[in-house]
């Protein structure tokens, strides 16, 4: 089995070719059966995951898969089918059967392609497909050697929940009956390591779990798996010891990799979807302040080699750069083609999401950052599903480091932190400069004033 993952060839940029003429190929079968239009999204992929635990090969996966999508409009109606198989009479049957759901599709106004004249007219090389040649048996060194690390930091790591190499590479082709087909060739490839430490504590035996990795296009950027994993073993020992808090109202500091997630709820809530469905608690809220007059967030989509760049949406429309919020004032909601109709507004080119969100920080490093907290709860992590979109309250589990005077004093776990979302959009204080560059949203740490922490 590792002599053929290492020796399987590779999905990039010459499958191209081949997935736009199968596109181009479905959109004329679709045409000739009578669909009034046509839009096909294909994706093939190629993977490889390796996973070790305790020094030994836990899992070693090989995936390689391709998938069409297609969508049949007939008039207002709309109809869909996948298929994995491209012999002819395989996308016949796929485009009957989707012609078929169609006819007897209720009629939605809003449905169908954007218009032709919004089509991207030019896709430029944004550098987002970087190979990594390893094998197999490396994956697994390089898991082993990630894993060693970590266990050499301390005797107290008396357990692995696994050290991880991934590897990706795929293309993406969108087309339609407008004549437009694009496409792209992409990688992704990631290293993570979870440790667990075990120690007595306060008389009592306790056991922690903390994590750390990297994720990147081009692999030659990734952290070293050796970093990645003394700094799972760092996090989990700093999680030693940990405990509750009295119940209070203070500060929150979100790390830069949560904060991520608080922006996130935010996207989620001028997302068209959510809106024409009434259930965001931003409804109505286009050219009002939602945060500090000095915060704006904008979308960069052509930066090279980001996670996030692509040069058209899921509908085929370019994307460009632009701001949702420009100096605290909410300037533009996130809509494709079908929520922009159903909203009465035109597309921003963002179906399927948003691509690279930039959020404006100041100068103020993580040590600052914890002198502006002064006192209060660093969160590190969350569990729960607490967010009710709707009214925008907020209630999630947390852990993170109780701070006092600006520094560090001891690991917190087992409270809950609850606000409204609007409350702490419009309160937040500062974002640092410690930005999280690993996803599609990159923020700082984010120090919100003040919180309800419900803990002893």
């Amino acid at each position: 089995m590792t002599a053929n993952v290492a020796n399987s060839a590779g999905v990039g940029p010459e499958d191209l070719p081949r997935l736009e003429a199968l596109v181009a190929q479905i959109v004329d079968e679709a045409k000739q059966q009578g669909a009034s239009a046509c839009e096909v999204g294909v994706s093939l992929n190629q993977g490889l995951s390796v996973n070790v635990r305790r020094g030994e090969v836990e899992t070693l996966e090989f995936n390689r898969d391709q998938g069409f999508a297609i969508t049949l409009y007939s008039g207002q109606r709309k109809g869909s089918a996948s298929t994995s198989d491209t012999s002819p009479a395989a996308i016949k049957q796929a485009v009957e059967a989707a012609l078929t759901i169609a006819k007897h599709a209720s009629e939605d106004p809003c449905a169908g392609l954007a218009d032709a004249a919004l089509m991207a007219k030019e896709l430029p090389n944004l550098d987002l497909y970087h190979p990594w040649a390893l094998g197999a048996d490396q994956a697994i060194e390089l898991a082993q050697n990630m894993e060693a690390a970590a266990f050499a930091v301390d005797t107290r790591l008396s357990n692995s929940d696994g050290a991880s190499v991934n590897l990706y590479q795929g293309c993406r082709v969108y087309g339609n009956s407008h004549g437009f087909i694009g496409g792209y060739a992409g990688t992704r490839h990631s290293l993570s390591c979870v440790m667990i430490a075990e120690a007595q504590e306060a008389g009592e035996r306790q056991m922690q779990r903390d994590y750390w990795y990297d994720v990147k296009r081009n692999a030659s950027n990734l952290q070293a798996a050796e970093a990645i994993g003394r700094k799972a073993a760092e996090r989990t020992l700093a999680r030693l010891g940990a405990r509750s808090v009295p119940t209070a109202q203070v500060p929150v500091l979100f790390a830069p990799e949560i904060a991520s997630g608080v922006l996130g709820h935010f996207i989620a809530a001028i997302s068209g979807g959510n809106l024409y469905r009434k259930s965001s608690f931003l409804e109505g809220a286009l050219g009002q302040p939602v945060f500090p007059s000095w915060l704006s967030l904008d979308e960069r989509p052509h930066l090279p080699g980001l996670l996030g760049s692509s040069s058209f949406d899921n509908d085929g429309l370019a994307t460009r750069a632009q701001h949702f919020v420009k100096d605290g004032v909410l300037s533009s909601y996130l809509l494709s083609t079908y929520s922009g109709r159903k909203l009465g507004m035109p597309s921003t080119a963002n179906a399927g999401g948003v691509h690279n969100l930039f959020v404006s920080h100041g100068n103020d490093d993580f040590a600052a950052m914890l002198k502006k907290l002064d006192r209060g709860l660093l969160v590190t992590e969350l569990m729960g599903q607490g967010v009710n979109m709707v009214t925008g309250d907020y209630s999630r589990g947390a852990g993170g480091y109780w701070v006092e005077n600006g520094q560090i004093q001891f690991p917190v776990q087992e409270v809950t932190i609850a606000g409204n979302l609007k409350d702490m959009f419009h309160n937040i204080v500062a974002i640092g400069n410690d930005l999280d560059l690993r996803g599609n949203v990159r923020t700082g740490s984010l120090l919100i004033d003040n919180m309800m922490l419900a803990g002893a």
